[in-house]
């Protein structure tokens, strides 16, 4: 897959929790539901930005969680506070759709390799969480937040 261009397809098994974030304007970006969400300790050390293929992920850098709602577009010019999001976070089940995992995986570590496609590899991807149960297409994580990214 790619990047999203559009809002993500999410499933949540049983309750979601949800926090609210103030978004990076070090960069402009329009982040989508189903992004996952990193403090890029380069560009910002407090307010997190949306992840992408292009992204270089440190080992410092840290995921919050997923994109809850979208798409929510930031400029340069903005007042950095007028800029929030909400996140899906710890212990939240999320499903996303996905053919990368089966049942017999239930237990591994998920990354994303970009905004829209799980990974079973680190690299320079963020670690988002453990498989928690795939059903009907849909690959069930619960996140891992706040996480310390392992790439790099």
């Amino acid at each position: 897959m790619s990047d999203l261009t559009a809002n993500a397809p999410l499933r949540v098994l049983g309750e979601a929790h949800i926090s609210e974030w103030v978004l990076d304007n070090s960069a402009a970006q329009t982040i989508y539901k189903g992004q996952p969400l990193i403090i890029d300790q380069s560009e910002d050390t407090v307010y997190p930005r949306g992840f992408l293929d292009a992204t270089t992920v440190a080992a410092t850098d840290i995921f919050v969680g997923i994109a809850a709602e979208g798409p929510v577009s930031v400029a340069t010019a903005d007042n950095e506070a007028d800029n929030t999001i909400k996140v899906y976070e710890y212990p939240t089940i999320l499903g996303f759709k996905s053919s990368v995992y089966t049942d017999a995986d239930v237990g591994d570590t998920v990354y994303m390799s970009d905004s829209g496609t799980l990974s079973a590899t680190a690299g320079n991807n963020p670690q988002i969480g453990k498989l928690h149960r795939v059903l009907d297409g849909y690959a069930y994580v619960q996140l891992t937040t706040p996480q310390i990214c392992t790439g790099a």
